[in-house]
């Protein structure tokens, strides 16, 4: 029965797709930005003697609908109407909205206005509201189209509605479709204005065996390569290639990957003949593609990548790359004997690892460095590529295995060989993303870069360059206070210091809020907001004194970020990334080279009267003592954003250091804060609500070391006695996120967890337990205490593609047990907290929602409760969040036809705030 701590730091995306699919409640992320600048406002005023009523600031862009964009015909000649189109059929259709949430949240203004569409696995075309874009997942996107969309019978209707509907589109669908020419096609066609490269160039540079060939026919060093297609494979001919690269038949070691895919999808390592040929029939039968290529892996090499600006006028082209980002895989401890050979794969370019370590500019000799820019630059020109577009190669160093190859050829130098390998004609525009890495550290925010790129693109069109011509840039400060100045921050700005990161194992996910929290408030003219990063404590040993554990955390470091630093998957990362900043070679090196781009930036974009400048100024991080930090916090009159999952940041010690000092924060007090990260401290909580059908959970808590010395087989039986059940769920008393939470069936799946504990391991792999079960994130360290419980076994609820009811998807209902588990959203000030629509989450396997699919959008989805006929309510649990609560707990339905169910839910979840109020 899985139970979740009272959380008080929300996922802010969570509470994005809660709002945004509230019937009453439609809310952009600048609205939800507004609520969080509420909050700011409010915290601040809590520390006064009475709070006041405070409106919401006014933000620089509001979300609209695909098709209710009404424009004035006064204002036709000002503002520019953007279509951004997501979806489409490639696995990479969940990077597609990441990228479009991204768009979305950073180029509305009053001079731009935004409509919304999405394509389906099967190319059908949508037009959706802003909101929908908030949705976790494409299984999100696809249950709610029939109900929430504006269907088009055909994709010529399409493209008729954006030629009267639009003035220009930007498409962010992510391969197939989107980067092979399919969806400029269809806009040529219509004559429909668009963002980026044309039709024919996307199919020969999307193609890797066609660009590849492209690649060679214009001069540049190429990796060998073998293309097998479809089911005609020829073995002999395979390895009489390999014979050629002097490659061994049975155990030379080569990368296999399909020819049309992008986003590493399918890309693998293979040794010999034999195993290539397994390999790539495996990429056909699972229809990831039908074209196979063979390439040499390049043992010594290094991986790069780089954004490539277009800043000239009309169909006159002048790329400008930006500083390069070299890719370092990286491996702590054996593992694997094979590991070493791992790619830059799928899970590595998205989800937080701490195998990959980004380093801009690259760690490569300066020639290096800037024959990769002059190579990238002439590639664009010559392959025909338009407004930017992102380079993957490769620098094998002289001590490397040489390639074969003509040394007229551009890559081959004294140094080593440069290789470019991918073309990517969309890159990918995550939050943290190469484009904004890149970008950030030339002087460009989120907002400045996309809108550059859109004006460049509308220079191409002359019924847009006077829209374009007369359309400013708005701008972002991200200015930070050193320590030195002692000023209250800027006159008429409020200073906001945005604090995530910490020790536990939620604080990949720490990092994720906070840089939303930061990107959203930084669209409030009224706010200077900083981020800022808690790093990792050196002792990891926990401990019970409340004194010496408030003496340890004064002590912690934090960091004030530069806004390129925060772009990272992972603290560690940002850790890393900072030390490099301020190591002074290092910093010399990156200056030197940013001016460099600048200034080549600035020679075409001074020619466009929409470019009004950089934005980001060129900062080193600032390390603080915590204490430091918070005095510093005073000293500016700063409000604190709490966005720490875990440890110190939700069990009540930074929120006791920061009252200390009279320092303002979000989320609930010292008390609140220490009750809600204590699952067992929650339960005694609510104890006095039982009459009132708010039940909590029996359960056990064992610490570990009393674990590691009791007989299993005893402490399984008095535990199951002890909860009258016959499965139970283990996690830590004091994690969240589903760290650590897992699902036993019998002794000896006790006997599994126990080991990994006393081994420390950072995850249990996939169907180590009796019942099969995905992957388990472990808490580093393991804790001390841990809660047994009852497990529920909740009914499964499927979605019927087969089933139609109103020409929408069905919901099935499998099972009897009819439990549930539950999420709601809820939001507002203390004592005046309303209630979202309730949701459930459809997991994909297993028990246990993974950490993947409650934050890095794979493919569970979320339905919101909204036509359910009627609840029973039994609920065993809950997460409770700061001033926007993530509430989740387990409900047993039960139909009544007089019961009004979404009423009673949200009553119900207001009566439990009430608790805590």
């Amino acid at each position: 029965m899985p139970m979740a701590s009272l959380a008080c730091g929300s996922n802010l995306s969570l509470l994005l797709r809660a709002a945004n699919t509230s019937p009453s409640l439609h809310l952009s992320s600048n609205l939800i930005a507004g609520f969080s600048h509420k909050l700011l406002t409010t915290a601040s005023s809590s520390c006064s003697s009475s709070l006041k009523t405070i409106g919401i600031g006014v933000t620089r862009a509001t979300a609209h609908v695909a098709n209710a964009v009404l424009v004035d015909e006064e204002d036709k000649s000002r503002v520019l109407r953007v279509g951004v189109i997501c979806g489409g059929p490639s696995a990479e259709r969940g990077i597609s909205l990441n990228s479009a949430r991204s768009v979305l949240d950073h180029i509305q203004g009053e001079d731009l206005h935004v409509s919304c569409y999405y394509i389906d696995s099967h190319l059908n075309a949508y037009a959706i509201y802003s909101a929908q874009v908030y949705s976790n997942t494409p299984s999100d996107f696809d249950f709610k189209l029939e109900s929430l969309a504006q269907g088009f019978q055909s994709l010529s209707e399409f493209a008729e509605h954006l030629a009267a509907s639009v003035d220009i589109v930007f498409p962010v669908i992510h391969g197939r479709f989107g980067e092979d020419g399919g969806i400029q096609e269809l806009l040529e066609n219509y004559n429909v204005p668009f963002v980026g490269t044309g039709s024919k160039e996307c199919r020969q540079a999307f193609d890797k065996y066609e660009a590849s060939l492209g690649l060679s026919k214009h001069g540049f060093v190429t990796i060998p390569s073998f293309l097998l297609q479809g089911s005609d494979v020829n073995e002999s001919e395979l390895s009489e290639w390999f014979a050629s690269n002097q490659l061994d038949l049975n155990s030379g070691k080569v990368v296999v990957k399909p020819t049309r895919a992008g986003s590493s999808i399918g890309v693998t390592v293979a040794y010999g003949v034999t195993d290539s040929l397994k390999k790539a029939k495996e990429i056909i039968s699972q229809g990831i593609d039908d074209r196979v290529l063979v390439e040499l892996f390049l043992e010594g090499g290094s991986e790069f990548t780089a954004i490539v600006l277009d800043v000239g006028h009309g169909f006159d082209c002048q790329p400008v790359v930006l500083l390069p980002t070299e890719v370092e895989l990286q491996f702590h401890g054996s593992g694997d004997v094979r590991e070493k050979d791992a790619i830059f794969n799928y899970r590595r370019k998205y989800l937080p690892t701490q195998q990959v370590a980004y380093h801009t500019p690259p760690r490569f000799p300066i020639d290096i460095i800037k024959s990769i820019r002059e190579g990238a630059s002439l590639l664009f020109q010559r392959l025909g590529l338009r407004d930017f577009a992102r380079i993957d190669g490769w620098f094998l160093p002289s001590t490397a295995k040489a390639l074969s190859s003509s040394e007229d050829k551009f890559g081959m130098t004294e140094l080593g060989t440069i290789l470019f390998t991918d073309i990517n004609l969309i890159s990918g525009m995550e939050q943290t993303s190469f484009l904004f890495q890149q970008a950030s550290k030339v002087g460009f925010s989120h907002s400045n870069i996309l809108r550059s790129i859109i004006h460049r693109a509308c220079l191409r069109f002359p019924e847009l360059a006077t829209c374009s011509s007369e359309s400013g840039q708005l701008h972002r400060n991200s200015k930070s206070l050193k320590p030195n100045e002692t000023s209250k921050g800027r006159e008429g700005f409020h200073k906001v210091f945005v604090i995530f990161g910490g020790d536990t194992s939620e604080r990949q996910v720490s990092l994720m809020s906070g840089t939303n929290v930061w990107l959203n408030l930084q669209a409030f003219d009224d706010l200077d907001v900083t981020p800022c990063l808690l790093a990792r404590s050196i002792d990891h040993s926990s401990t019970t004194d409340s004194d010496k554990k408030d003496s340890d955390a004064i002590s912690r470091e934090v960091w004030s970020l530069p806004y390129s630093l925060v772009l990272r998957h992972t603290t560690e990362e940002v850790l890393d990334a900072c030390m490099e900043a301020i190591e002074p070679a290092r910093a010399a090196l990156t200056s030197h080279l940013r001016n460099q781009v600048m200034n080549e930036l600035m020679k075409g974009l001074k020619k466009h009267g929409w470019f009004m400048g950089f934005d980001i100024a060129d900062e080193l991080p600032v390390r603080y003592s915590l204490k430091e930090w918070i005095k510093f916090a005073k000293e500016v009159e700063a409000t604190v954003f709490i966005t720490v999952h875990g440890g110190i940041g939700e069990d009540g010690t930074l929120q006791s250091l920061l009252e200390a000092e009279g320092v303002p924060y979000t989320g609930p007090g010292v008390m609140a804060s220490k009750i809600c990260m204590d699952k067992v401290a929650t339960s005694l909580a609510l104890n006095h609500l039982g009459d009132m059908g708010v039940l909590t959970i029996n359960k056990d808590v064992k610490r570990k070391e009393d674990l590691f010395k009791m007989p299993i087989l005893q402490t399984w039986y008095d535990l199951t006695s002890k909860l009258q059940c016959e499965t139970l769920c283990i996690k830590p008393a004091r994690d969240g996120c589903s760290t650590g939470v897992a699902r036993l069936c019998c002794a000896e799946d006790l006997v599994v967890y126990i080991k990994a504990l006393d081994d420390c391991l950072l995850r249990i792999p996939p169907n180590s337990f009796s019942k099969a079960h995905g992957m388990i994130e472990m808490p580093n360290p393991p804790p001390e205490l841990l809660i047994f419980e009852p497990f529920v076994e909740t009914d499964e609820i499927v979605v019927s593609t087969k089933i139609m009811m109103e020409n929408s998807q069905h919901l099935l209902w499998k099972g009897q047990s009819r439990w549930v588990e539950v999420t709601v959203g809820v939001i507002g000030t203390r004592g005046l907290m309303h209630s979202l629509s309730p949701s459930i989450t459809v997991k994909e396997t297993g028990d246990i929602l993974s950490l993947e699919e409650k934050f890095q959008g794979m493919s569970s989805f979320t339905i919101i409760l909204l036509n359910v006929d009627c609840l029973g309510i039994s609920p065993l649990n809950f997460s409770y969040c700061l001033f926007c609560f993530n509430l989740s707990c387990f409900l047993q339905v039960i139909m009544k036809d007089m019961m009004a169910p979404l009423e009673i839910l949200i009553n119900f979840f207001e009566l439990i705030l009430e608790s805590f109020n």
